[in-house]
C-alpha cells in the first residue's frame, strides 16, 4: 500500500469517526446542548477540511464547493474557543456579538467570490493557478495562523481560569474534566503544528517527497486526535459541565499580594470560628457543597470567606473541604465497629462521589490508600 492509499484509508476512518461522534452529539438528549452542538460543528468543520486527503483531482463542476471548503478553516479556531467556554462555564450562551467571529470566514469568501464563485471554468482555473502569487492570499494565510494562535491561547487561559475558580469555589472533585480539556487543546494544537509545517515545506521546497510524508503524518494525527477525544469523553462522563462565569479568581476579587495577607486578631478569630464550625456542623458531608453554600451557613459574604480560605489559610476551597472529609473517613476506617462498611460506602458518607477522587485525595493527605490505612489501623 503506497502513501496515498494509506492516507485515504486513515482519513476515511477518521472522517467516519468524526461524523459519527458529531451525529451523536447533535442527537443525544442532554442539558448541555450548546456545548455538544459547538463541538459537533467543530468536528464537522474538521471533517470537511480533512476531505482534502480523499481528493486527488477536483472535478470542474465542483470547483466552487472545493473553494468553499478552503474557507471553512476560518471557523475552526473560533468554534473550538466557543466550545471551550461552553464546557468551562455552565452559564455560557451564544449572543449576537459572537457573530463577529465569522468575519474572517466571510472576508475570505468575498475574496473567492471575486475570482471563482461567479466565473466560468477557465477563469476559475486561471485564478486558482495564480493564487499562490497573490499578496491578498498570503495575507489570508497569515490571518488564519494569527487567529489560530489567538484563539488557542485564549482557550488555554479560559481553561486555567475556570480550573482556578473551580478549586476556589467547588468541592465536588471534577478537576479531571479541566485536565482532559487541556490535553485535548494541546493535541489539536500539535495537529495544527503539522499543518503549519506542511505549509512551510510547500512554500519553500514545494510539493515533493518531504511534503508527502508530512501530509501522511498529518492525516494519521487527525485520526489519532479524533480517537483520543472519544477516549477522553468516554472516560469522563461528567465532561460537559462547568463553573459560573461570573465567578472570578480570588486574586482578581481581592487585589492583594500574597505577602500582604497578614493574619491579624480579627482574621485569627474568623479562622478559629470557621474551623470550629466545620468540626461541629460538618457541612463538608454535603457532596455538592459550594463556597456560596458555606458562606450562607457561616453568615459571611462569599468574597470574605473566599479570601479567608484562599489567601489567609493558603488553601483552595477544594482542598480545605476535602481535608475534613479525609479526617472523617479516617475516623470511620479506624472504627472497628464500622469495619463492615465498604470503601465505596465510606466515601459517599463523607461527601465524595467518586472512588478515584477519594483514593487520590486520601493518598495525598495520608500517604496510603484507604484500604492500606484501614489494615494498619484496625
Amino acid at each position: 500500500m503506497d502513501k496515498y492509499n494509506f492516507l485515504q484509508l486513515v482519513s476515511s476512518i477518521g472522517i467516519f469517526i468524526i461524523l459519527f461522534l458529531a451525529l451523536f452529539l447533535l442527537s443525544v438528549k442532554t442539558k448541555y446542548k450548546l456545548g455538544n452542538r459547538l463541538f459537533a460543528f467543530f468536528l464537522i468543520a474538521n471533517a470537511i477540511d480533512a476531505s482534502k486527503y480523499l481528493i486527488h483531482h477536483i472535478p470542474e463542476n465542483f470547483i466552487n464547493l472545493e473553494a468553499f471548503r478552503w474557507s471553512i478553516v476560518y471557523l475552526v479556531p473560533a468554534s473550538f474557543y466557543l466550545y471551550t467556554k461552553s464546557v468551562c462555564f455552565s452559564d455560557f450562551r451564544l449572543k449576537p456579538k459572537h457573530l463577529l467571529h465569522t468575519i474572517p470566514f466571510v472576508a475570505y469568501n468575498l475574496f473567492l467570490m471575486s475570482g471563482i464563485y461567479f466565473e466560468d471554468t477557465a477563469m476559475k482555473l486561471h485564478f486558482i493557478k495564480d493564487m499562490n502569487q497573490m499578496l491578498i492570499n498570503h495575507f489570508f494565510y497569515f490571518l488564519f495562523e494569527f487567529l489560530f494562535q489567538v484563539y488557542f491561547i485564549a482557550s488555554f487561559l479560559v481553561i486555567r481560569k475556570s480550573r482556578t475558580v473551580y478549586l476556589e469555589n467547588y468541592t465536588n472533585p471534577n478537576i479531571s474534566v479541566f485536565n482532559a480539556l487541556h490535553k485535548i487543546t494541546i493535541i489539536y494544537y500539535f495537529l495544527h503544528f503539522l499543518v503549519l509545517l506542511r505549509w512551510l515545506v510547500t512554500f519553500t521546497i514545494g510539493a515533493g517527497e518531504v511534503r508527502a510524508w508530512i501530509v501522511t503524518l498529518d492525516g494519521f494525527s487527525f485520526l489519532f486526535c479524533t480517537c483520543w477525544y472519544l477516549y477522553i469523553a468516554l472516560n469522563n462522563p461528567e465532561f460537559f459541565r462547568g463553573v459560573d462565569s461570573q465567578l472570578k479568581p480570588i486574586t482578581d476579587v481581592v487585589p492583594k499580594q500574597k505577602s500582604s495577607a497578614v493574619i491579624d486578631d480579627e482574621k485569627s478569630k474568623q479562622i478559629e470560628f470557621l474551623k470550629d464550625f466545620m468540626i461541629s456542623k460538618e457541612p463538608y458531608l454535603d457532596s455538592s457543597l459550594t463556597i456560596q453554600d458555606l458562606a450562607e451557613q457561616v453568615k459571611m459574604p462569599v468574597k470574605d470567606l473566599s479570601a479567608l480560605i484562599n489567601l489567609y489559610m493558603d488553601k483552595h476551597f477544594f482542598d480545605f473541604i476535602n481535608e475534613y472529609r479525609i479526617e472523617k473517613a479516617k475516623e470511620i476506617l479506624k472504627d472497628y465497629s464500622q469495619k463492615n462498611l465498604t470503601i465505596l460506602e465510606i466515601l459517599y458518607q463523607v461527601g465524595f462521589n467518586s472512588k478515584s477522587s477519594f483514593s487520590t485525595s486520601f493518598k495525598k493527605h495520608t500517604g496510603k490508600t484507604p484500604t492500606e490505612f484501614r489494615k494498619s489501623s484496625i
